[in-house]
């Protein structure tokens, strides 16, 4: 069984929009959580666990159209979007360590797709 592309960009897609769970998870945290209420109005919680679980849901369907061993890989590209959003976002700093990781999970992710054919 072959992998087919729209299960491949259904899993970027799922990554893409998980990963702007973290983003809204480390905003969660600057908050003070020290009572249920102000747990309960915390809503970058709320929307970044919806949208890691958005994420996982999307995948699931992606399984169907192709082998786990090669659409799996592609969710490292959530690593590549959150590093990309901590910059936009969060203000966060790359430096060149950061953007040959980035480089690398490119190249790996690559590998593994040019491989499955």
């Amino acid at each position: 069984m072959g992998t087919q592309l729209w299960a491949i960009g259904l899993v970027i897609s799922a990554a893409l929009i998980g990963s702007f769970g973290p983003i809204l998870l480390k905003k969660a945290s600057e908050k003070k959580l020290s009572s249920l209420k102000s747990l309960a109005t915390n809503y970058h919680l709320f929307a970044g666990v919806g949208l890691y679980a958005l994420g996982t849901l999307l995948f699931i369907p992606a399984l169907k159209g192709g082998e786990l061993s090669v659409l799996y890989p592609f969710v490292s590209v959530a690593y590549i979007w959150v590093s990309l959003f901590s910059v936009k976002f969060l203000g966060e700093k790359m430096n060149m360590y950061k953007w040959a990781g980035i480089a690398l999970i490119i190249i790996g992710v690559s590998f593994i797709g040019f491989g499955s054919k």
